[in-house]
């Protein structure tokens, strides 16, 4: 019988030298380590695009706190306003800005739900329903200064309300009216259309379906965007002075037709002066905003997610 055949045994450079590569597998080796170089990039960039607004939101709260701190005391939110710095509060201003806010919300949330309610579940899609859809989009980038002179046009003048309460009102109305129709629009598509037929299906006429199925499972989304409009406007400055909101006024509105005034107006009063005093007057007024502002989205936050449970146990 022949002997089997042996290999020949590799020699010590033979065994060292390393298994070659297909050009296949370094390329696909190479466009993953490329994608995850991109990756990386990309995530820096994104941390950085977080990071850095609020850094620099961090020290602008600073500077505020630190020159408005001393200020802030019982008394200066439950004072009057003062030629003198150390005696002004800014009582008519919040409770003018309380006023405005509630006013405005009874004005402009049953117009915007309403006109939302029709556009998405009445309305059919003609050239008419495009077209206003079209000019509510355009309404909601044109800037504040617009919508008061607009308010100060149709409300003041050829309504005959004059530079009152109710007129600032309705001019923050037309400013948040066109934001509270988008959002509630987008939380009303949110509801699944299965959920529609079967209401349907089971008997129910379209008002009954929108009523007892589509606004309940939509409230979160209505109200989280009702909570936001209503927050821009409490900022808004350059409407109400143009409707002729007072900057300076030493009593609390009696009334929607009294004369009225608003904290960011009251802050916008204190920067324009020279003395120190009133500076940090302004920057307690607006660590004042600021914590009303952050009171108002903590509770959209809230009841959005107990409506959420709710709807969704």
């Amino acid at each position: 019988m022949s002997a089997p055949l042996r290999q020949p045994a590799l020699t010590p450079e033979l065994e060292k030298a390393p298994a070659p590569v297909s050009p296949s597998i370094s390329g696909h080796v190479s466009n993953e380590q490329r994608s995850r170089a991109s990756e990386h990039i990309f995530y820096v960039i994104a941390l950085s695009a977080v990071l850095l607004p609020l850094i620099v939101l961090v020290i602008m709260l600073w500077g505020v706190v630190a020159n408005g701190g001393e200020r802030l005391s019982w008394d200066f939110i439950t004072s009057f306003p003062s030629r003198k710095p150390q005696l002004a509060g800014i009582l008519p201003g919040l409770a003018g800005s309380f006023y405005l806010m509630l006013l405005t919300g009874l004005i402009a949330l049953p117009l915007g739900v309403g006109a939302a309610i029709y556009l998405e579940e009445y309305g059919k899609r003609s050239w008419l329903t495009r077209l206003i859809e079209l000019n509510i989009a355009n309404l909601a980038g044109v800037p504040s200064i617009v919508y008061g002179l607009l308010g100060l046009d149709l409300f003041v003048r050829a309504l005959h309300m004059g530079r009152s309460l109710i007129a600032g009102a309705c001019t923050l109305s037309l400013l948040v009216l066109p934001m509270v129709v988008m959002v509630t629009r987008e939380a009303l598509r949110t509801v699944p259309q299965q959920l529609r037929e079967a209401s349907y299906a089971l008997g129910g006429t379209r008002w009954q379906t929108i009523r007892q199925i589509v606004l309940p499972m939509a409230y979160p989304g209505i109200l989280t965007g009702a909570i936001l409009a209503l927050s821009r406007a409490i900022g808004e400055t350059a409407p109400l002075l143009v409707v002729g909101a007072l900057t300076y006024i030493t009593f609390v509105p009696d009334g929607v037709d009294a004369p009225f005034t608003a904290l960011p107006i009251q802050i916008f009063n204190w920067v324009s002066r020279p003395q120190h005093g009133f500076v940090m007057n302004a920057a307690a007024g607006i660590v004042v905003l600021l914590g009303t502002m952050l009171v108002l989205n903590g509770g959209a936050i809230y009841l959005r997610n107990r409506l959420q449970r709710k709807n969704n146990p």
